[in-house]
């Protein structure tokens, strides 16, 4: 592209290679601009560096993560699927790809940008170590395009038969309440014994 020397207004925030032609045509003197290269703006720069600042802490207060791939998921689905997960007590939310890269480089974390590419998002449980993948893989079940396409568990990235697995186990509230019974079967044939000893103490009273 080729222009005058009449001056213009050029951003700040453009970088521009320029050279200037050793001739001249009826006066005027013209310059050759080369490429043009966005420069970052400051302000988006902060405003990076805080997005990743905050994925960082939300990655390690979490005690499992799925990431998935929710090409073709339309908006009435994605609300149905966001208000289970928030139900549940998961955050999920859309990521680029180069923030969350950014988040998980040198971290023990850092295996998973293998998958970071399309579109991508992020499901995120402080205490639940099921429900974001039960919820996610059921999701994916009905519907082709959307993909599981990786996860950590306690810090450590796993696989997608790992997360998988972690789908198929009971959630938080029938665990509690199976590993409740186990315990409430022996308390509750103790709290009988003891109950047939009193009972039968106080008929041996009774006949004095």
């Amino acid at each position: 592209m080729v222009v005058s020397t009449a001056p213009t207004e050029v951003s700040i925030n453009t970088f521009l290679i320029v050279l200037l032609c050793p001739f001249s045509v009826r006066g005027w003197t013209f310059l050759i601009f080369f490429g043009g290269e966005k420069m970052p703006n400051a302000k988006v720069l902060e405003q990076k560096q805080q997005i990743v600042a905050e994925l960082s802490e939300k990655l390690n207060a979490a005690v499992t993560g799925v990431i998935v791939d929710y090409t073709g998921t339309n908006v009435a689905d994605d609300t149905k699927l966001r208000k289970e997960l928030r139900e549940n007590g998961v955050d999920y939310f859309v990521v680029k790809n180069t923030l969350l890269a950014r988040a998980i480089e040198g971290t023990d974390l850092e295996g998973m940008k293998d998958v970071l590419e399309g579109t991508t998002a992020i499901a995120l449980s402080n205490e639940d170590y099921t429900a974001a993948a039960r919820v996610l893989c059921k999701f994916a079940e009905t519907h082709e395009k959307f993909v599981v396409k990786s996860g950590f568990l306690d810090g450590k990235v796993v696989d997608v038969a790992t997360i998988e697995s972690l789908a198929k186990l009971p959630t938080k509230e029938v665990l509690l309440a199976t590993v409740l019974s186990a315990f409430q079967a022996p308390i509750a044939a103790f709290a009988r014994a003891v109950q047939a000893i009193v009972d039968k103490d106080g008929s041996a009273e009774a006949a004095e």
